[in-house]
């Protein structure tokens, strides 16, 4: 999917294929368009416009929901790039929901030991709740710990992400000046992303485990 392509939720927006993006003037262009497409101003207008509007008016929600949040909009960047995360996330569920198996995910390295040790203490939590004991004063202040921590690096990962979208931004800046380095920046970019997303997912799912485990 090109820039040009109409369908592409930057071009519906004017906007170039940045990251980093002003929000208020993308909630303001939102608004606007959406008046355009009103249903009252189709009313009186034949079926196939009316359906046309509301296929159009849909579109427009759609790209508005995914450019304001930062991880829908980076993953979105990266689905025009060739790069599938949502869908090969969701492939994974559904394989996994098939053979009746759960679905792995990678850890990342340099978390192996410490994903070890939660799993460890969550599935400690688990069998006392299971047998109505009282779980362990001490599982519970290391899950508390390893809930501070893990949400300090969910906060740490957005703003590393946060300098990827410059990196990024830049380089197609670059590109659209003729920079022979700009593929290359680009592609770095572009592949630090995908790696950041994969760890803050593997992130986030441990911060739900832990959040279940004590809530």
């Amino acid at each position: 999917m090109s820039h040009s392509d109409p369908n592409n939720y930057f071009t519906l927006f004017s906007l170039p294929q940045h990251l980093h993006l002003d929000l208020a003037a993308l909630e303001k262009t939102f608004y606007a368009q959406s008046r355009k497409l009103h249903p009252d101003r189709f009313a009186a207008k034949p079926a196939a416009e009316q359906a046309a509007a509301l296929a159009a008016s849909s579109q427009l929600n759609d790209a508005y929901r995914t450019l304001r949040s930062p991880i829908a909009r980076t993953e979105y960047l990266l689905s025009l790039q060739g790069i599938q995360l949502e869908e090969q996330s969701r492939a994974a569920t559904d394989l996994a929901k098939s053979t009746g198996t759960l679905k792995k995910q990678v850890a990342p390295p340099d978390l192996l030991e410490e994903a070890f040790e939660l799993n460890m203490a969550l599935e400690e939590m688990r069998e006392a709740l299971e047998s109505h004991a009282d779980p362990d004063p001490n599982v519970r202040a290391d899950l508390e710990a390893a809930r501070q921590k893990f949400t300090a690096m969910l906060a740490e990962a957005q703003q590393q992400l946060e300098s990827l979208w410059t990196a990024w931004d830049t380089a197609v800046d670059a590109a659209a000046v003729g920079d022979p380095l700009a593929t290359a920046a680009k592609d770095a970019a572009k592949q630090s992303m995908v790696a950041l997303l994969n760890r803050r997912s593997y992130i986030r799912n441990l911060v739900r485990d832990v959040n279940a485990a004590l809530d």
